[in-house]
């Protein structure tokens, strides 16, 4: 799922408007990260409105799959962890792998069979 997170200005706008006008809006992560699921709650079902309504009117067979299309574009799956891995051993520059790239890295060759 594609990440969706409004600008921490809206939600600090959000949080002042839910305590008191004036008040010091902190932002917590906690605060961001509701903000963000909401957000992409919210996506998530004006996509699949779309999506029904893209189907309901496209039900010829060869053009009804645009449905699927859309919402493949608009929530494209997460790289798998092959991916993520292959994509930090791409070549170019050498790299200094910090430890979110190692243990990436480390999952995805865990993740292989022992053969």
């Amino acid at each position: 799922m594609t990440d969706i997170t409004p600008p921490p200005e809206l939600v600090k706008q959000w949080v002042t408007e839910v305590w008191h006008e004036g008040t010091p809006a902190r932002l917590s992560l906690s605060d961001m990260h509701i903000a963000g699921q909401a957000a992409t709650w919210g996506a998530d079902q004006e996509l699949e409105a779309c999506c029904e309504y893209v189907y309901e009117r496209l039900k010829v067979t060869t053009i009804a799959h645009i449905a699927q299309d859309l919402h493949a574009a608009r929530r494209p799956k997460p790289p798998s962890l092959k991916e993520q891995a292959l994509a930090l051993l791409q070549p170019g520059e050498p790299r200094l792998f910090n430890s979110e790239m190692q243990d990436t890295i480390r999952r995805a060759l865990e993740a292989l069979p022992d053969d």
